[in-house]
């Protein structure tokens, strides 16, 4: 149940954040949201680091794993970030028709 809660509470905040800033704004915001949770020296969101950094936002561990095991798509054991972004698409499908109408 937490991690059906942690993900519909970012669900809910994508698309407005697509109408207020429009399609390159979001798209900078969510490269600020890989810088904020990657390990600077591998320059990827590690396991590691999205539990260091995750969790001082007071995210479950729970809620990491699954956001890390739905993010890694290509099994590398890291999310690179284009992952990222597919993930952060992914879990806000009502995301993609307000990008289209900006």
């Amino acid at each position: 149940m937490a991690e059906e809660e942690c993900f519909l509470r970012f669900v809910d905040l994508m698309p407005s954040m697509a109408e207020q800033m429009g399609a390159r704004g979001l798209a900078e915001e969510l490269c600020k949201g890989f810088r904020l949770l990657m390990d600077a020296e591998r320059g990827v969101i590690t396991l590691d680091s999205l539990k260091q950094n995750a969790g001082r936002l007071g995210v479950g561990e729970e809620e990491i794993m699954g956001m890390f095991e739905m993010g890694d798509f290509n099994g590398d054991g890291a999310m690179d970030q284009t992952e990222f972004c597919a993930l952060m698409l992914c879990l806000s499908p009502d995301l993609l028709p307000r990008l289209r109408s900006n």
